[in-house]
């Protein structure tokens, strides 16, 4: 089974300030998984701190195939006992992240971690953004779920950037 977990933490426009940003922080991080994840080839473990929600904590669980995978915006391949782990193109308005959308591969047992913060509109013709911080904890078969939160992660793709200019990125 692949585990994955998407963390989100969203906010307006009018959320940019520093006052914001200091009820905001350390929400952005792995969570415990819950104790009952469905028995499919996949399982997502979908959390989400809105602004809207004053930051409460939703979750959700899904469990399924590679529709799973699509929701947190990942394209999974799996050869032989190798998992490699791609960003699905095309979610974010900025920014543009141009390049390979591979993130890594993994062995049995173990984990990746993809960070990233994108500004997003609600459709096409909003004249609204709203941000969101995420995180993303991928677990190849075999990883178990009471250490999930706290594993050290294999790979850690770092592709956060300053929402207005400027680019880092870091990769291990």
């Amino acid at each position: 089974m692949i585990t994955i977990q998407r963390v989100r933490v969203r906010w307006s426009a009018s959320g940019r300030g520093a006052a914001h940003a200091n009820v905001r922080r350390g929400l952005c991080r792995p969570m415990r998984l819950p104790a009952a994840l469905p028995d499919d080839e996949v399982a997502l473990h979908d959390v989400l701190a809105d602004e809207a929600t004053g930051y409460a904590i939703t979750e959700r669980v899904l469990g399924g195939g590679a529709e799973v995978s699509h929701r947190a915006g990942l394209w999974l391949g799996v050869d032989g006992d190798v998992l490699t782990v791609d960003r699905l193109p095309g979610l974010a308005v900025f920014p543009d992240r141009g390049g390979s959308d591979r993130l890594f591969t993994l062995r049995p047992r173990q984990v990746g971690q993809y960070r990233a913060n994108v500004r997003l509109t609600g459709h096409c013709c909003s004249p609204s953004w709203y941000y969101e911080d995420w995180l993303i904890r991928v677990g190849h078969s075999g990883t178990r779920p009471e250490e999930f939160d706290r594993r050290e992660p294999a790979r850690d793709v770092d592709h956060r950037t300053h929402l207005y200019g400027g680019r880092r990125r870091r990769e291990s």
